[in-house]
């Protein structure tokens, strides 16, 4: 979106201490942008953070805030507006996982997966959107998973919220674009971070080989996909799902 009239525009990224959204979260302050860095339990990531956004001269603000908790979600959204009384970029890439096969998994495990990884994108979504339409301007990217068109062993409650968020926004996309809001999906492959740097090095070739490229992503794959869509660039590509996996076949 760029920078819009005479003010810097502001992005909320939801799970930005870490990993991808943390890399995202630079990408955009260093494009120009207001960043809200969002966190659930990682206080100490998240200030760290602020620190590297304070040396690129970007304004910021930290937020505690469980996406799933709807109130913790209005609570942020009223921030953001108290301070610079616009949203014009939210990235919803907060997420967790909590995996066992099927006939193995715990309601608690599903519900949590669900919780956080769908319905947390709608709390967001929901929150800001009064906000785009008054502006007539916005943009929102959700991070999917290619496990939502491919499926995984042992993830059928990842797979169902990532799935969901494709359908969600697709949706949302339709209802929008009259509002010049856009909405598109983001689905990484195997992407390296902490959490993929956990599992064994047997296990990391075995997922090497499904990749044509033979190699694992890295953030700034993903972040670099954020900056076109949020970009001018971005303008007219809404509803729809830009897959970052190396060649993966679905």
């Amino acid at each position: 979106m760029g920078i819009q009239g005479n003010h810097r525009p502001t992005a909320i990224v939801t799970g930005s201490s870490r990993g991808i959204g943390r890399v995202i979260a630079l990408n955009l302050a260093n494009a120009g942008y207001n960043l809200v860095v969002n966190y659930k339990e990682s206080q100490a990531a998240a200030e760290s953070l602020g620190l590297e956004l304070e040396q690129i001269g970007t304004e910021y603000l930290l937020c505690r805030a469980n996406v799933s908790a709807w109130d913790d979600v209005v609570q942020m959204r009223d921030q953001v507006l108290e301070r610079w009384g616009h949203i014009d970029l939210l990235v919803n890439n907060a997420g967790i996982i909590s995996d066992a096969l099927f006939h193995k998994m715990a309601k608690e495990d599903w519900q949590q997966v669900i919780d956080t990884n769908l319905t947390g994108v709608f709390n967001c979504a929901r929150v800001c959107v009064s906000q785009m339409i008054e502006q007539a301007h916005g943009k929102i990217i959700n991070i999917s998973s290619f496990v939502a068109l491919k499926g995984n062993i042992g993830q059928a409650n990842y797979a169902a919220a990532k799935a969901g968020i494709i359908g969600f926004s697709k949706t949302l996309a339709l209802e929008l674009a009259r509002y010049e809001i856009t909405v598109n999906v983001i689905a990484p492959g195997f992407i390296e971070t902490d959490m993929l740097s956990e599992v064994p090095e047997r296990i990391r070739e075995k997922l090497i080989a499904q990749i044509p490229q033979r190699r694992f992503g890295t953030p700034e794959d993903i972040a670099q996909a954020v900056l076109y869509l949020a970009g001018k660039s971005g303008d007219y590509i809404t509803g729809q799902v830009l897959n970052i996996n190396g060649g993966i076949y679905m």
